[in-house]
């Protein structure tokens, strides 16, 4: 019984993951990064290593829940680190004031994440373009002047500090790989979803509302409640992203946690790895810190005041060169025709036969 199961699952996998050329390239990358720690020696050059790609796990979930929102219905948001904050002030200011453990704070940040889509996303999608990002840019402004008004519990300018972390019995290094299986099983469990999400029957409303509003509200579409879920959803995941991020610094300010270079951050990776794809602000991720904080940090060893004109002018070039991102590039273009090329080598023979039958 054990073999049949067995030799199911093996055909099984040959067949959605062999054959496949792009999701063999998603599996060789999965090996990658959990193979990633066990090749890496034990000194502290690895250490910050793994510290540069537990961020890039974070931030990957961050910019595929803005990817779901943007690449899948159009609606423009320059706002998206709200939600990040409320994840992470939710579960900085449950762990400091009511002693809950990091592992009930971070599902109740997402909770009021979610929750709080709901009204901020009614009145702001029912502005749309240009209008809809200024208001949404407007959000975390908003909520930076709340916490640094309300000081005397958030912390004000200077946020919260000393929050647990997720393996405090472990030592440094110990936890670095903890810390960085954990936000990589993060990472793939809401890559999946938000997948999934994306190639359904709701994915599919999504589009046709970002392709024609007009046209899909003719079919009987309710527009607002399918912007809203997208709101919603995207919201959850980068809260979060928000939680996971306040644990992993043990902080959580308006500097890491609602500053406008967070949202501005999820348009470059999304845009670098390609948008409306999912998978693409997840490679554009790695690329972007691995470029930034490993590269011109410690390869190059460029002076940090120079990093923000290097990165830009690095960016310019990736998006002109590629417009539609790399990943999609890779992917779309690449893959794709690898795929149908095989397809037709493969079947070519049994079509031939089939044609040399009717002819007969």
């Amino acid at each position: 019984m054990v073999t049949t199961y067995l030799r199911r699952f093996y055909s099984s996998f040959v067949a959605y993951v062999v054959d496949v050329p792009a999701r063999l390239l998603s599996f060789l990358c999965l090996l990658l990064l959990l193979s990633f720690p066990i090749a890496l020696p034990v000194t502290t050059k690895s250490a910050y290593i793994l510290f540069v790609m537990i961020i890039a796990n974070i931030m990957a979930i961050y910019a595929s829940s803005w990817d779901l929102l943007v690449g899948r219905t159009g609606q423009i948001s320059l706002g998206h680190s709200l939600f990040f904050g409320v994840g992470a002030y939710t579960t900085a200011l449950l762990c400091t004031y009511v002693g809950l453990p990091l592992w009930a704070t971070i599902p109740l940040g997402v909770l009021v994440g979610t929750l709080l889509a709901v009204p901020v996303g009614l009145p702001a999608l029912r502005v749309k373009g240009p209008y809809l990002a200024l208001v949404t840019m407007a959000l975390p402004l908003i909520a930076t002047g709340i916490v640094i008004y309300f000081r005397e519990w958030t912390g004000g300018e200077h946020g919260l500090y000393g929050l647990p972390r997720f393996f405090p019995f472990l030592d440094i290094y110990e936890q670095r790989v903890g810390e960085y299986y954990l936000t990589l099983i993060f990472l793939f469990i809401s890559a999946v979803i938000l997948y999934k999400i994306a190639n359904s029957k709701t994915g599919i409303v999504l589009v046709s509302i970002l392709d024609d509003e007009l046209a899909s509200k003719a079919c009987g579409i309710n527009i607002t409640r399918y912007k809203l879920m997208a709101f919603t959803v995207s919201a959850c995941f980068a809260s979060l992203a928000g939680g996971l991020h306040a644990h992993f610094l043990r902080t959580a300010g308006p500097t890491t946690s609602l500053s406008m270079t967070l949202s501005f951050y999820a348009v470059i990776i999304t845009t670098l790895g390609g948008i409306g794809s999912i998978y693409g602000p997840i490679a554009g991720a790695f690329i972007l810190y691995l470029l930034d904080q490993y590269f011109l940090t410690m390869v190059v060893e460029v002076p940090m005041v120079w990093h923000p004109i290097i990165f830009l002018v690095i960016v310019v070039l990736f998006i002109i060169k590629w417009p539609r991102g790399i990943a999609r590039i890779v992917v779309e273009d690449v893959l794709e025709e690898l795929s149908k090329a095989r397809e037709l080598e493969e079947r070519g023979k049994h079509i031939w036969k089939k044609y040399r039958k009717k002819k007969k």
